[in-house]
């Protein structure tokens, strides 16, 4: 059984990565078992670094993050070399006897079959890559919003500042366009700045949920009410995520969310409801509310300023306890 005994006591298999560079990933945690990819030679660096599931953040050692396909391959690499070299080493065993003057019995040994087959896998192809901002490690993900498989940072506060930017290209583009193109741009870039800071509240709070008050509730939060969500938040984590700004950047941001508001549902046109809520003295009843490029500026600025503080303040508040 030499070609057998050559393989030794153990296999080492190499997974290979897909045509971008990245490796598949799957968590072992069967509440979750969610499929990302990573990009190995980039984010931390080191020796027996835990491995963080960026959809349920379970964090355990990379050996335990290989995916059903990758074992499968695995398993099936190592069958086919040990029945490889077992077919080899009977086949060292053959031979033919043949009767003798064409009389009596003749005698052979025949191996026949082949290898056990390889089953090979292609990675599967996913929504959104990152970057991580704090790590520098590439992956890729479902969805939108993870944890860093390296660091563990959530990637919520990260992907609502992408967005924003992409809100302040739209009104640089703006600027040379047509009139109706123009303002088209600037009312959806405002309408994107408040979608995103929506998405990004909700993501975040869920990322926190076991330190809230009343967990169960922090599930139907939502942000395109600022009002009410800084309200909900107060109750839910004993915080104001508007500390830092002075009334006037309060009551400027209320009004942009009542401006998109309107433009979601009136087209734009005030009505009385709008006036009362906003406090926008300067538009009257019936009129197109005008939105300018400055004011969409101004706005991501404070959006920026409000995100900082709420990822912050949900950091540091302490675990419930009931």
């Amino acid at each position: 059984m030499r070609n057998l005994n050559q393989l030794g006591n153990q296999f080492s298999i190499s997974i290979s990565p897909d045509e971008k560079g990245f490796t598949g990933r799957e968590c072992p945690n069967d509440e979750c078992l969610g499929y990302f990819k990573i990009k190995f030679g980039t984010g931390l660096q080191g020796d027996s670094l835990p491995c963080h599931c960026p959809y349920c953040g379970y964090v355990e050692s990379h050996d335990k993050f290989f995916t059903k396909e990758q074992i499968e391959y695995a398993k099936s690499v190592a069958l086919n070399r040990i029945t490889g070299a077992l077919i080899k080493d009977l086949k060292k065993l053959e031979f033919e006897h043949r009767p003798q003057r064409g009389f009596g019995i003749g005698m052979s040994l025949k191996v026949e079959g082949r290898p056990h087959p390889i089953h090979y896998y292609r990675e599967k192809k996913l929504e959104t890559e990152v970057v991580c901002e704090k790590c520098t490690l590439e992956y890729t993900i479902y969805g939108v919003f993870g944890f860093c498989p390296d660091c563990g940072v959530h990637n919520s506060l990260q992907i609502f500042n992408k967005n924003l930017d992409l809100a302040q290209k739209m009104i640089t583009l703006a600027s040379n366009q047509e009139h109706a193109i123009a303002e088209q741009l600037i009312i959806n870039a405002l309408e994107d700045c408040v979608s995103s800071f929506d998405g990004f509240g909700r993501e975040i709070c869920k990322t926190y949920i076991s330190k809230a008050m009343s967990p169960e509730r922090v599930e139907t939060l939502s942000f395109q009410n600022i009002e009410r969500a800084r309200d909900r938040v107060k109750e839910l984590f004993n915080f104001d995520f508007s500390q830092g700004l002075n009334s006037n950047e309060w009551a400027f941001v209320i009004r942009c969310f009542h401006k998109r508001h309107l433009y979601a549902h009136k087209m734009g046109v005030a009505d009385q409801s709008y006036i009362d809520s906003a406090g926008d003295t300067s538009v009257s009843l019936g009129r197109k509310v005008q939105v300018q490029t400055d004011e969409v500026t101004h706005f991501i600025g404070i959006l920026r300023k409000i995100a900082n503080n709420l990822s912050e303040k949900l950091n540091e508040v302490k675990q419930w306890q009931k």
